[in-house]
């Protein structure tokens, strides 16, 4: 009763009503207000965010552009890119994966809206630890009762959702592996898994960006690498992908409906919820960790943010998803005659084409990005819990969240993948107003900024130097204290 219950909240949330039109919308509206801003800046924001790195002379952030960026990407390349795709392409056929770039190309726009934001309105917690965030910019940059009711309830729905999304899935989907890979046992790799992310925890932020930053980069590589070689090995297959992705967008494909031709909806709900479950972009969770980073303007660390969707979902999604579909493993049975289950999908396929080897390579890649997105999340759930009852449950937050690590290791999580799409919906939902109602304000001292360094070179010297320029924005950065 209750996995129905929480199936048709899902899809009502998830349906062709509520937040698909909202991201899409949202997305949309944002990428034209910003002039196709991550088309057009694509180049210069890759280049501030992996060759720059951090920016000289900065202050006010706890950590650098780069660790804000891979923190943000601990948090996102998760189960998601590999179990999520074999779930959306599963269900809603190879088209998914064309609505998954949709989302991703038009989510860029709102991941550095909010990005922006949480630069913009960020503060200083009681411990002098820099927060900011959906919980504070739909408060302070929309004013009266609607701004406080929507910081609130994205608070709400952030720490929920960092038990779901952020955690117990993200254990489950390690023990299983690991158990069904190497037969470790689930309540050692629980146990072990609480143990670590407490010690980092421990240590908050700059921990857990320092173990990011070392730790996201090669995880990337070393899955990414696998999934070229496979490609590649099937490079005539490429051609045919591409029309199933782009035919099934339109029509809709399932493997799950025996391919009787599910609808179109399909394609699209199944394509567009596991994107943003993958990306986040609209959620305003990359927010958070873009608050902390020490950069010179809220504009510079929308850009880097901003390369976390593309990083995500044009690259390390579209991996998974072509290795599934050149290799035929989204629609292969077992020797039951049923559908191979979406979380073996991806390892079937590698193992498949590479030998046993493949299949490690999956269950590691899985690991480490389950284990990071773990650490990414467990700083957004306490930032958030800090907004709702201030620094005292921060401590008391992370021994409970390491604690739960273990119980999502050890348990069936049928239901949890529900509600972590339910929660990641509610999360949206007041960001992705917010955003509207803000757009105004982002479009126009980004265009201001863009104006005066459109290669994003300026030294902090000139930044200033052209924002003194400009008394308007100077006022607006004062009433804010930023």
């Amino acid at each position: 009763m209750i996995d129905e219950i929480l199936g048709n909240i899902s899809s009502i949330i998830w349906g062709p009503f509520v937040l698909i039109p909202l991201l899409l919308g949202t997305g949309i509206y944002l990428t034209i207000r910003l002039g196709v801003l991550q088309l057009v800046k694509l180049i210069p924001a890759l280049r501030l965010a992996f060759f720059d790195r951090k920016d000289e002379g900065a202050e006010g952030g706890d950590i650098s552009q780069f660790q804000s960026l891979t923190t943000a990407l601990a948090a996102t390349v998760g189960t998601g890119n590999i179990v999520g795709v074999a779930t959306a392409i599963s269900i809603g056929g190879p088209g998914a994966l064309f609505w998954m770039w949709v989302t991703a190309i038009f989510g860029m726009a709102s991941k550095y809206s909010e990005a922006f934001l949480g630069v913009r309105y960020r503060s200083k917690d009681s411990k002098g630890e820099v927060s900011g965030g959906p919980q504070y910019y739909l408060e302070r940059g929309i004013k009266g009762g609607l701004g406080k009711f929507l910081g609130l309830f994205f608070a709400i729905a952030a720490v929920l959702a960092s038990f779901g999304i952020g955690n117990m899935t993200q254990g489950n989907s390690i023990a299983g592996n690991l158990k069904e890979t190497f037969d470790i046992p689930a309540a050692f790799t629980g146990t072990l898994l609480a143990l670590l992310t407490l010690m980092v925890l421990l240590g908050g932020i700059k921990s857990i960006a320092k173990v990011t930053a070392g730790f996201v980069p090669v995880m990337i590589v070393f899955y990414v690498g696998g999934a070229l070689y496979i490609i590649g090995v099937n490079f005539a297959q490429i051609p045919a992908a591409f029309g199933e992705v782009f035919s099934d967008a339109f029509t809709g494909t399932s493997a799950v409906g025996g391919f009787a031709g599910s609808a179109m909806i399909y394609a699209i709900q199944y394509g567009v919820a596991r994107g943003i479950f993958s990306n986040e972009s609209g959620m305003g969770s990359a927010a958070i960790a873009a608050a902390a980073a020490q950069t010179t303007h809220p504009v510079r660390q929308g850009m880097v943010s901003m390369t976390q969707t593309f990083i995500d979902t044009i690259i390390v999604v579209t991996c998974t998803g072509m290795v599934l579909i050149v290799t035929g493993a989204w629609h292969a049975t077992g020797t039951d005659g049923e559908l191979v289950p979406a979380s073996t999908m991806t390892n079937l396929a590698f193992s498949g084409e590479i030998g046993p080897i493949g299949g490690w390579i999956v269950t590691i890649g899985l690991v480490m990005f389950a284990y990071s997105t773990i650490l990414g999340w467990a700083y957004y759930g306490e930032r958030n819990v800090e907004r709702l009852v201030g620094r005292g449950g921060v401590m008391v937050y992370r021994m409970f969240f390491a604690g739960i690590v273990f119980v999502g290791c050890t348990t069936e999580l049928t239901t949890v993948w529900t509600f972590s799409d339910i929660a990641n919906g509610l999360m949206a939902i007041p960001n992705l107003i917010g955003l509207l109602i803000l757009s105004g304000l982002i479009a126009r001292e980004t265009k201001h900024y863009l104006k005066n360094d459109p290669q994003l070179r300026a030294d902090k010297a000139q930044i200033d130097a052209f924002m003194e320029g400009n008394p308007g924005a100077i006022d607006s950065y004062e009433k804010t204290g930023q």
